[in-house]
């Protein structure tokens, strides 16, 4: 999925509920602080989403906007209207959300997940496709690992703390030795990347 297809949807869904304010949980969130975010992180073409004021209506989005309807058929991306315990998120994390808008959503507003909680729901579903994702965002520093490990700590609820914790442990046994940074005159670079030749991704550093 890219921007411009993420602001189609959010655009459909407000036409379709009447509604201005959505929240965006799951893999394409990401689009909210990182529009080009590496390809890797926005394989999906399923955006997560439900209306901040009326989540009730999320099922209308599924209806209209879902797999398999005319809108996919047509598009070939899709909306899948989810519900607020859909993902297990940490916290705090309505006060970091990232706030998304342009003249191609037609006013209505987009919060997506911080990447950090978008990490930390990845680790809470524990899928092996949520496990690799959440070691990308790391291999593209679109997160701090101690910000994620942080947020783990501050789990209240001792079974979750200790498999979230088990996940992490799984995340960082994936890094390869060209995922840790290495040090060039006090500047930390991706090993192999020289300062001469900065990385594309945008947000990347």
């Amino acid at each position: 999925m890219n921007s411009q297809e993420f602001e189609h949807i959010v655009r459909a869904a407000a036409g379709i509920t009447g509604q201005k304010e959505f929240i965006i949980i799951g893999s394409q969130s990401i689009l909210g602080k990182f529009p080009d975010a590496p390809r890797v992180l926005r394989n999906s073409m399923e955006l997560d989403l439900y209306p901040k004021d009326h989540p009730e209506l999320a099922d209308l989005i599924s209806g209209c906007l879902g797999e398999y309807s005319t809108f996919h058929d047509t598009f070939k991306y899709y909306a899948d209207g989810v519900s607020p315990a859909t993902a297990i998120l940490p916290t705090g994390w309505q006060h970091r959300l990232e706030r998304f808008t342009s003249e191609n959503t037609g006013g209505a507003v987009a919060y997506c997940l911080d990447p950090v909680d978008l990490a930390y729901a990845k680790l809470a579903a524990g899928r092996p496709k949520d496990i690799g994702y959440v070691v990308d965002l790391i291999r593209h520093r679109l997160i701090k690992p101690s910000a994620l490990a942080g947020l783990i700590g501050q789990t209240e609820d001792s079974a979750l703390r200790e498999v979230l914790n088990e996940r992490w442990q799984v995340v960082q046994a994936k890094k390869t030795p060209q995922d840790s940074p290495t040090i060039v005159s006090g500047i930390e670079t991706p090993r192999g990347q020289s300062l001469g030749h900065p990385s594309s991704h945008n947000g990347a550093k």
